[in-house]
């Protein structure tokens, strides 16, 4: 079975992640539930080292990217020990370009950590469950030999719903006995950042997750997927077939060649005198 030593070494694109487990829930039992979908690799739920208990959640990688999509449609919601399977894709983006085009500033602030036993995989296993991760979670460690843990960190996500949804599932939730704090981080000061203390000087009062930075986040979310709809249907409107120009609309028929109006109709001849109507006739007879 997997360990928090092998968490980067998983192929995270057949990784799935599964929540809202159980508590009678064991390993034992999960690999013969996911074995029926696919060939599993390793499977890894997070354990309390004082009680001994699983956290509520796991993850399952398959040898195949395939049997972990299908393990994600078939048993996503069915009921397992009464309560429903949440099922879905861990991933993690490392890209540096992309984490800077995907930084919308859903940045959370872990607190209260157990210096000892949370690391940065235990944060990763359990913080990845709500979304994509857009780095490595960090934690605030010693400037010495002992790289000792200040006991917070930081964890990002590539949007805000992952990053409320965190927020309301581990805010006062125990982690290795240790009643964590799940909130908003605050921004960085970009006009004082000559101070160490990162609780003062160096940080502004203002924390991520505005509604400024949730409005900006939709909009590059809805640019993406809008522009290239509206800019198809404009040069659609601004050229006919084969690349020519539309045809011009046929001329009114009320107007005459050019835009100007009919000329007028002719009068009618006017009735021949009584004298000529008669000679016409016997002649025609």
């Amino acid at each position: 079975m997997a360990s928090l030593a092998n968490v980067e070494h998983r192929n995270q694109d057949a990784t799935v992640y599964v929540a809202n487990l159980d508590y009678a829930c064991t390993q034992t039992v999960l690999l013969e539930l996911f074995a029926q979908v696919g060939k599993v690799k390793s499977i890894y739920m997070p354990t309390d080292k004082i009680t001994g208990s699983h956290n509520g959640y796991g993850f399952v990688e398959f040898t195949d990217v395939l049997d972990a999509d299908y393990a994600i449609q078939i048993l996503n919601m069915i009921k397992f020990y009464d309560r429903p399977l949440k099922l879905g894709k861990s991933s993690l983006r490392s890209s540096k370009a992309e984490l800077w085009s995907k930084d919308v500033g859903a940045n959370l602030f872990i607190g209260n950590l157990d210096p000892i036993d949370v690391d940065e995989h235990l944060l990763y296993d359990t913080f990845s469950s709500f979304g994509t991760l857009l780095k490595q979670p960090k934690i605030m460690r010693e400037d010495n030999d002992t790289n000792d843990s200040k006991g917070f960190g930081f964890v990002s996500f590539d949007n805000f719903e992952s990053s409320d949804t965190a927020i309301e599932c581990m805010n006062s939730q125990f982690l290795c006995s240790r009643q964590i704090i799940v909130q908003y981080a605050f921004k960085k000061d970009t006009t004082n950042t000559n101070s160490k203390d990162c609780s003062s000087s160096n940080h502004s009062h203002e924390r991520h997750g505005s509604r400024a930075e949730r409005m900006l986040a939709a909009q590059r979310r809805g640019l993406s997927m809008t522009q290239p709809a509206w800019m198809t249907q404009q040069q659609n409107q601004n050229q006919g077939l084969g690349g020519m120009p539309p045809p011009p609309p046929p001329p009114s028929t009320m107007m005459g060649g050019g835009g100007a109006p009919p000329p007028p109709t002719p009068p009618l001849p006017p009735p021949l005198p009584p004298m000529m109507q008669s000679s016409q006739s016997q002649s025609a007879g």
